[in-house]
């Protein structure tokens, strides 16, 4: 359990490490399939730092995916880039049973790329389930293989916005540390042993407790910017799986991290023509950052 989580009730902390709601998480443990260091816990019970927290998740009955609607930001015959809201998989997973960016175009009549494996044909790029914002789905077989080699070779401009406790110093600066997969854990972190992974970051304005970022990618690891940024003692408001403060992320109301896939710079990979999509704060960023200027 991230220390973070110390002193917060069990359905919170479930809560906000699985990104589900808190009435789902009150759920789980009263249906005695949330524990801490063995034993079964109520819903309302405070988590001590150092305490083993497991949770059980139900395997979900064979229910057709749920849809969501997607806005599109641009579309024609070779792709398309939507605008993701949190609280949908880029595509199916293990343990995942919510909505997809996948499964949503396809039952809304989309027809992708079939290049890839099936449960993720089309996808060139993918964004957490927890992150909004510009994420780019191949149409044309064509266009999937240019666009897999176009964010190979770092032909796409990946801008994102995130917002981060406290100053970084300095103010504009380069990440460079490999990144691997924490043993026996769905964690990352900075490893020796890791991938290389190279994050740009740079200041775009300055608040009391936090900072917001304009970020780029020169790779695109699993977490990287979350990991990155608390490398450096900066972890995102609202992410308290990698020592985002709780209470910060409760006086903001905000139930995931700040961050936000602002913006997508690429040439088109069958015409050529440049394209520069750009995606607004959605509404619990926007108010959370709005309650950050006014303290």
């Amino acid at each position: 359990m991230p220390p973070a989580l110390a002193g917060e009730r069990v359905d919170v902390a479930v809560s906000r490490l699985l990104g589900m709601a808190r009435t789902k998480a009150a759920e789980l443990a009263a249906g005695g399939l949330v524990q801490v260091d063995g034993a079964r816990t109520a819903k309302s019970a405070r988590l001590a730092e150092g305490q083993q927290l497991v949770v059980e998740i139900p395997v979900a009955p064979d229910l057709p995916e749920p849809v969501v609607e997607l806005e599109r930001v641009y579309e024609d015959s070779d792709l398309i880039v939507i605008d993701k809201p949190v609280g949908v998989a880029a595509h199916a997973g293990p343990g995942w049973s919510g909505p997809t960016v996948l499964g949503s175009l396809l039952a809304q009549g989309v027809a992708l790329a079939t290049g890839g494996p099936l449960e993720r044909r089309g996808i060139v790029q993918r964004l957490d389930v927890g992150t909004s914002g510009l994420m780019m789905v191949a149409k044309s077989e064509r266009a999937y293989c240019v666009l897999k080699q176009m964010f190979r070779d770092r032909g796409v401009a990946k801008t994102y916005h995130a917002v981060a406790q406290g100053l970084p110093d300095p103010l504009t600066g380069t990440i460079d540390a490999p990144i691997g997969r924490v043993p026996g854990a769905f964690k990352f972190a900075v490893l020796a042993g890791g991938k290389p992974s190279i994050t740009h970051y740079q200041l775009i304005e300055a608040f009391a407790r936090a900072s917001l970022l304009e970020v780029g990618l020169e790779t695109g690891r699993t977490h990287q910017i979350r990991v990155h940024l608390a490398a450096i003692g900066h972890p995102l408001v609202g992410d308290p799986f990698y020592g985002g403060d709780p209470k910060l992320a409760a006086h903001l109301g905000l139930g995931r991290q700040w961050l936000h896939a602002a913006g997508l710079a690429f040439d088109h990979p069958i015409t050529g023509l440049a394209l520069r999509l750009e995606s607004p704060y959605p509404a619990d960023l926007a108010a959370a950052l709005a309650l950050l200027r006014e303290s």
